[in-house]
């Protein structure tokens, strides 16, 4: 499922316990720190949202391999949770198209 946001288009990969919600997210994202990341997870702690990013180098200490690790060592067992990876922005076609030049 394909999710638009004021930060980007998302892909919802994993969404256990219906544990996305929109405004949540919107309010707990922080641009300058989560735009390098391919990867989000979002899990539910006592009510609150916590988020962590993940690159898409599955050989970085950060990579989105570790997201089963992350899951399993640093939320609470059974949390709601869920997994967005980010869609890379369509390419302006009219920028692809140059005028000739004469």
């Amino acid at each position: 499922m394909i999710i638009d946001t004021d930060f980007g288009q998302f892909e919802l990969i994993k969404n256990y316990r219906d544990a996305f919600d929109l405004l949540k997210f919107t309010e707990r994202y922080v641009d300058v720190a989560f735009d390098r990341y391919t990867y989000l997870v979002g899990d539910m702690s006592s009510s609150i949202l916590r988020i962590k990013g993940f690159n898409s180098d599955p050989k970085s200490p950060n990579g989105y391999k570790r997201i089963p690790d992350y899951l399993n060592e640093s939320c609470n067992l059974n949390c709601p949770h869920y997994v967005l990876k980010r869609m890379k922005p369509a390419q302006d076609e009219s920028v692809e198209q140059k005028a000739p030049k004469e």
